[in-house]
């Protein structure tokens, strides 16, 4: 039987192994200029020493850095995209983080937003085994969607008709945990999903690309009523992926709309939604 490496050896590989993770973490997310390297090293450093994180925090950034080090996983956004998002997660982080899908890019959102809470939504039952079966740390539930990608323009030119849909009357947890009656809602969801307050939310699924498919109706539709329905200080930073494709740019424009879209990199969107007073009160067929 092979014998172990003596523990000074197994420690100084174990560092080792970390530092190439940084090498090629940094690699990837600096590429030609040091600007997002510099970016996420202040975030790295408020958490690890000053953010109150202490070692579980490092430990979840570590983890990031030797799985990236260790697998051909790469994040499926571009280097500019991701640094979109990292921006915020920096101005706002630790804070409630909300994602629409599981991927290959999970531990990296994770561990940007370590101390905080970051919660994955996965619609294929397949790929979420799969992929907890490897990142078991991460926090994800499964759920399902009542919609269909087929269905999007016709979702789209009916919901102004369905006084559940509209804005005021579905603004909030309640316009989505128990309105069945709107289609576009996203009803039975786990119960942290409408009880935390989410500070930033990622719609990067369910899948959009075939007639069958869920599509990203109902993601966009309840990310932009929860928004609205913010109770707490400040607004909802909201980033829409694939807006090159016909569904995602049409819904980001009906609901998230293109007044509170404050940024734009590749294929991503970035919206900023303010929470609607409590006194105020809408007959509006839109959200915009």
């Amino acid at each position: 039987m092979r014998a172990f490496p003596q523990k000074p050896l197994f420690a100084a590989a174990a560092v080792a192994a970390i530092v190439a993770g940084a090498l090629l973490v940094s690699s990837f997310l600096v590429g030609a200029d040091r600007g997002l390297f510099c970016s996420i090293s202040p975030v790295f450093s408020r958490i690890s020493f000053g953010g109150g994180g202490g070692t579980d925090t490092t430990e979840q950034l570590a983890e990031a850095l030797l799985y990236y080090a260790t697998t051909s996983a790469v994040p499926q956004q571009s280097r500019a995209e991701i640094r979109l998002t990292l921006d915020v997660l920096r101005r706002r982080g630790p804070c409630n983080f909300l994602v629409f899908g599981l991927g290959r890019d999970s531990r990296m959102w994770a561990a940007m937003n370590a101390g905080g809470t970051t919660l994955f939504l996965e619609e294929d039952s397949e790929w979420y085994e799969l992929v907890l079966k490897t990142s078991p740390m991460l926090r994800a539930h499964h759920v399902k969607y009542r919609t269909r990608l087929d269905e999007a323009d016709k979702l789209l030119r009916g919901y102004r008709k369905e006084a559940e849909c509209r804005p005021g009357a579905a603004d909030g947890i309640s316009g989505l945990q128990r309105n069945g009656g709107c289609p576009l809602a996203l009803v039975g969801l786990p119960r942290e999903v409408y009880e935390r307050e989410w500070d930033v939310v990622m719609i990067d699924a369910p899948k959009g690309y075939f007639p069958s498919a869920p599509g990203r109706m109902a993601a966009i539709y309840s990310a932009t009523v929860m928004a609205r329905g913010r109770r707490g200080e400040g607004d909802t930073d909201v980033f829409l992926h694939d807006v090159d494709r016909k569904v995602e740019k049409a819904y980001g424009l009906e609901f998230l709309c293109k007044k509170h879209r404050v940024g734009a990199t590749g294929r991503l969107w970035h919206f900023r939604i303010p929470p609607v007073k409590a006194n105020e009160t809408t007959t509006a067929e839109t959200f915009c």
